[in-house]
């Protein structure tokens, strides 16, 4: 299937960058399939927004106006703002036509009603967000787009 670029949280390609200093790595042929052509765009949002591996647990405490507070009580917002828009920046520039964030995350998840900072900026300006539970969508939505551009052409 000649696949789109897709953003992909950097932890679940096996890098560690989580706040812990792990990684989320998971396997899936669609993945592998991604990875061998060359249609894999890495990010983390947060290590993007100047925060360090590893660093303290982050949480969403408020929405409106968001504030992102991290377990030594730290204010991250910034970082956590910054990170969303430079990664909604290089969705954008390498042409990607959706995302595979990691779940439950304060800058990646897609939980309908409370996504992640940088998911939701993805949201916002038109880019599909799935988790790593969703790569079955993930798949039906690449075999859609790929289908909708044969017929265009």
């Amino acid at each position: 299937m000649p696949v789109s670029k897709v953003l992909v949280s950097a932890c679940l390609l096996g890098d560690a960058v989580r706040y812990d200093g792990r990684d989320n790595q998971i396997f899936h042929p669609l993945l592998q399939e991604l990875i061998d052509e060359n249609a894999i765009v890495p990010a983390c949002p947060e290590v993007l927004g100047g925060l360090p591996t590893p660093r303290p647990y982050a949480e969403i405490v408020q929405r409106f106006p968001i504030q992102i507070i991290a377990s030594d009580q730290t204010d991250v917002t910034d970082e956590f703002v910054t990170g969303a828009e430079l990664t909604l920046e290089l969705a954008q520039k390498h042409g990607c036509v959706a995302a595979l964030m990691k779940a439950g995350s304060p800058s990646c998840g897609n939980k309908a009603g409370s996504p992640g900072v940088a998911a939701e900026e993805l949201l916002r300006h038109g880019l599909p967000v799935f988790n790593e539970d969703q790569i079955g969508e993930l798949e039906s939505f690449l075999l859609q787009s790929t289908a909708d551009l044969a017929i265009t052409a």
